[in-house]
C-alpha cells in the first residue's frame, strides 16, 4: 500500500486538543484520522451521527406538559415527606 501526504487545514486548539486526546488512546493523530477514513469507507456513510437529535412526540409532549404544570407532582419539604406520600395509599 502506497502512502501518500494530504494536507487539512485545522483549527490550531482543535488540533493540540485532538493530538492530546489521541495520544490517551496511544494514536497519533495521523493514525485516529486513517481510522476515521477506513470505518466511512467501510460503512459508505460518515461513521457517526450527523445532526440535531429530533425529540418524538412523546418526549415533545413531556416537555410540553412540564412547561404548563400538567403532571407534575406537589413540593415536598423533605425527602420524608416525600417518601411518605410515595408509600401512601392513594
Amino acid at each position: 500500500m502506497a502512502v501518500v501526504s494530504t494536507n487539512i487545514k485545522i483549527d490550531q486548539a482543535l488540533k493540540k486538543e485532538s493530538q492530546a486526546l489521541f495520544e490517551s488512546f496511544g494514536l497519533s493523530l495521523s493514525a485516529a484520522i486513517n481510522m476515521f477514513l477506513r470505518q466511512a469507507v467501510r460503512e459508505q456513510a460518515i461513521p457517526f451521527r450527523v445532526g440535531n437529535p429530533v425529540p418524538n412526540s412523546e418526549t415533545i409532549q413531556a416537555i410540553e406538559d412540564s412547561r404548563n404544570g400538567i403532571g407534575l407532582s406537589r413540593e415536598f419539604s423533605s425527602v420524608t415527606e416525600m417518601m411518605e406520600d410515595l408509600d401512601a395509599d392513594d
